[in-house]
């Protein structure tokens, strides 16, 4: 009994393991080598396939980042959380003045492939929250369409 219990263990194990190892496996090859050209450093990286795109979730220098590759591998953006303070003046003056009634909850600088700056910003009410996009000026440029915290859970 002991014995069949023990190989089931094992069986479930390496089972396990070889589900994790083909979800990984599912980011192509240009993908993960761009990736580890781009940031040697990082070691624990979680990938998301994004249909046309890769997204590569990690944290390095204790900053949460995530970066965006084509299927080739070439590199898209970088976006790292960044304090709210952080954020251009202009940024969070608009933000204050247009959704007055909502909370700037986290931000984000983004960097494109052609280094142009950009920022993010996090507004969130009750359980609802969008994202607004401004330039390096702290200039609107767009609004995300909200998303509700059941809807998040879901990805």
């Amino acid at each position: 009994m002991k014995t069949i219990l023990l190989v089931g263990i094992i069986g479930f194990t390496i089972g396990c393991s070889n589900a994790q190892k083909s979800t990984e496996n599912k980011t192509p090859e240009a993908v993960t080598t761009a990736f580890a050209k781009k940031y040697p450093s990082v070691k624990k990286v979680a990938w998301e396939d994004e249909g046309k795109t890769y997204e590569a979730e990690f944290t390095m220098n204790k900053i949460e980042y995530s970066a965006v590759f084509d299927a080739s591998g070439d590199f898209q953006e970088e976006e790292a959380e960044i304090k709210v303070s952080e954020l251009p003046a202009a940024v969070t003056d608009y933000c204050k003045k247009k959704y007055a009634d909502h909370k700037l909850t986290e931000a984000a600088k983004i960097i494109n492939s052609a280094g142009v700056v950009t920022y993010e910003a996090e507004m969130s009410k009750d359980k609802m929250h969008f994202d607004v996009i401004f330039d390096a000026s702290g200039n609107f440029i767009s609004k995300g369409a909200p998303v509700s915290e059941e809807e998040e859970d879901e990805d």
